[in-house]
């Protein structure tokens, strides 16, 4: 029996660990934060990310996207967590052309980026 609970409280901490985390998303955002801003519907350099989780691609009136990204966006690429994953991890292979000078990402990265920008509707 207590063979079984430790197994149960390992399992638990374990799955915890590699849940996404939205205050390590605040600190990897930090280097995003030269380009992109959350708490605003503006752009700056780059677009504002302020609810980017949902919205199309290339969404924003006031933003110059690449013409690839705005293909992408008319073919119907919506900034689901899955399609923000991708896009994270290799901004060029998920839409060759784009102008976001991003190499990649972490996965555990690219997880509590996504959770931060969520948090960020």
């Amino acid at each position: 029996m207590k063979t079984i609970a430790l197994a149960i409280a390992a399992a638990s901490v374990a799955s915890n660990s590699f849940a996404a985390d939205a205050d390590r998303g605040v600190r990897i955002f930090r280097a995003c934060s030269s380009c992109h801003i959350v708490d605003d519907t503006r752009s700056t350099f780059g677009p504002s990310l302020k609810g980017v989780v949902g919205r199309r691609a290339a969404g924003l009136d006031d933003y110059a996207y690449s013409s690839a990204l705005k293909k992408a966006g008319e073919e119907g690429l919506v900034w689901n967590e899955h399609e923000l994953a991708e896009f994270l991890a290799a901004p060029n292979r998920k839409v060759p052309g784009t102008k976001m000078r991003l190499w990649g990402l972490w996965s555990f990265e690219v997880d509590d980026l996504i959770a931060f920008l969520k948090a960020n509707p």
